[in-house]
């Protein structure tokens, strides 16, 4: 087992309980645009170690424990951490982006470091196969690919209480980190590099046209 994701998990699991049992520190340290605005940054990166409740936590973690020794095993210990914290800012970069003037928008979750963690995973092993509900079996960079798409779609209906838009700026921000880190990846997998880039094409040209 590998000490820094047992650290990760462990830090997630400490503050999220925290969280649980204290609404005065869930609300002092989640994402919030207008504190943020205000000058509270910190909740960019503290909002990434609460989590909404303990189902929220617990695949959040195993996400993590399935994907992250993936990136280790390719990338080691320093650049797996490089992904984990880039992809969380990234997607509360990208949520402040998208929500800047929504001053009462809230979010929790380690869900865009978590998705950063997978979208390097399937980079670095593309050929990996998952078991979808444990049972159906997909390849990984088309789960990867269809979970992107369904979180334009998200980000696009605005019926539930799902950061979208973090597990989007994650993905981003675990993409570009990956091909940064292990540049070679843009002509062993030149194929997969691209495939993975269209959701996230099609969610900058929607924006652009205003159709988000």
């Amino acid at each position: 087992m590998n000490t820094v994701l047992i650290a990760i998990i462990v830090v997630n699991v400490l503050i999220s309980y925290k969280g649980f049992n204290d609404l005065s520190f869930f609300r002092k340290y989640e994402f919030h645009i207008g504190s943020i605005r205000s000058g509270e940054q910190i909740r960019m990166l503290s909002s990434g170690f609460l989590h909404a409740d303990m189902t929220h936590l617990i695949f959040n973690m195993l996400t993590l424990w399935f994907f992250a020794p993936v990136v280790i095993s390719y990338l080691g210990d320093f650049s797996f951490l490089l992904v984990y914290f880039g992809s969380l800012i990234f997607g509360s970069l990208l949520t402040m982006v998208f929500h800047k003037n929504d001053y009462g928008y809230r979010a929790v979750g380690a869900s865009g470091a978590v998705t950063g963690v997978l979208y390097s995973a399937i980079l670095l092993q593309p050929d990996m196969m998952l078991g979808i509900f444990f049972i159906i079996p997909m390849p990984a960079y088309i789960f990867g690919i269809l979970y992107l798409l369904y979180s334009i779609y998200g980000m696009k209906a605005k019926n539930d209480n799902i950061g979208h838009t973090a597990h989007f700026g994650g993905a981003v921000g675990g993409y570009l980190i990956t091909l940064l880190k292990e540049p070679t990846l843009l002509v062993d997998h030149t194929l997969m590099v691209i495939l993975l880039a269209i959701p996230i094409v099609i969610l900058f040209v929607m924006e652009k046209m205003g159709k988000l």
